[in-house]
């Protein structure tokens, strides 16, 4: 099972739900790819069991080789989900400081970080007085605090402003170049066609497609649905 990410015939269940389907996936390393899907399709729960979040009852899921239960595997991983996870009593400085400590991470530059999601000058704030994208901004900040070698990101591009939405297209371009490997939902296909190598589109659980982005999907971002939605649906 070769690549950053694999997965080989996962299957989860909620009760009698099967949330995926016999799902195989795989994500080379330093590649880019965006989980596309209806809401529903099983994006949220494929990438929290990359996350080591989430427990599945069939297959094999491996990050770098390793389960992605594992301490070690959990270290190479970075992550946003759709609760954010950052604490309202705290300053944004206090809670990257705070992920640090609890990360392992020695002389994290928060400091750095705030002021590359445009947070520095409320660094000292509490986090109850932010709103929902300055939330979101610190939230990735977190996420990429330690320089992470996986990138699992549950619809990043949430509440954020056209400016943060550049900005977050800038990180994960960086976090390529620098070897990183990025897996990431949304339903802003523009965004995700604009920097994505690959593309991973699911229905029901099951995949309709993976494979390369190509220049075509650029010029029709619907195209993908149009094309494989009801063939992964059937």
């Amino acid at each position: 099972m070769p690549g950053a990410i694999a997965l080989e015939r996962v299957w989860k269940f909620y009760g009698d739900y099967a949330a995926l389907r016999d799902l195989s996936l795989q994500v080379e390393e330093a590649s880019c790819c965006a989980l596309l899907g209806r809401n529903g399709a099983g994006k949220t729960t494929l990438l929290r069991i990359l996350a080591g979040l989430s427990h599945f009852q069939r297959g094999t899921v491996r990050v770098f080789g390793q389960s992605p239960n594992t301490e070690a595997a959990r270290q190479q991983v970075g992550f946003l989900g759709h609760g954010i996870g950052v604490y309202e009593d705290l300053s944004a400085r206090e809670n990257l400081h705070f992920f640090a400590r609890v990360a392992g991470i020695r002389n994290a530059n928060a400091n750095q970080w705030l002021e590359r999601v445009g947070l520095a000058r409320v660094a000292g704030m509490p986090v109850r007085q932010f709103s929902r994208g300055m939330r979101q901004r610190l939230a990735l900040a977190r996420t990429f605090l330690h320089a992470p070698n996986i990138l699992v990101l549950d619809e990043p591009f949430t509440s954020l402003d056209d400016r943060a939405i550049m900005m977050l297209s800038d990180l994960l371009i960086e976090a390529r170049q620098r070897g990183a490997t990025i897996i990431f939902s949304t339903h802003q296909l523009r965004e995700a066609f604009a920097i994505s190598s690959h593309v991973a589109l699911m229905e029901n659980g099951r995949l309709c497609y993976a494979g390369e982005r190509t220049p075509e999907m650029l010029d029709d971002p619907a195209l993908l649905y149009r094309r494989y939605m009801d063939a992964g649906a059937a």
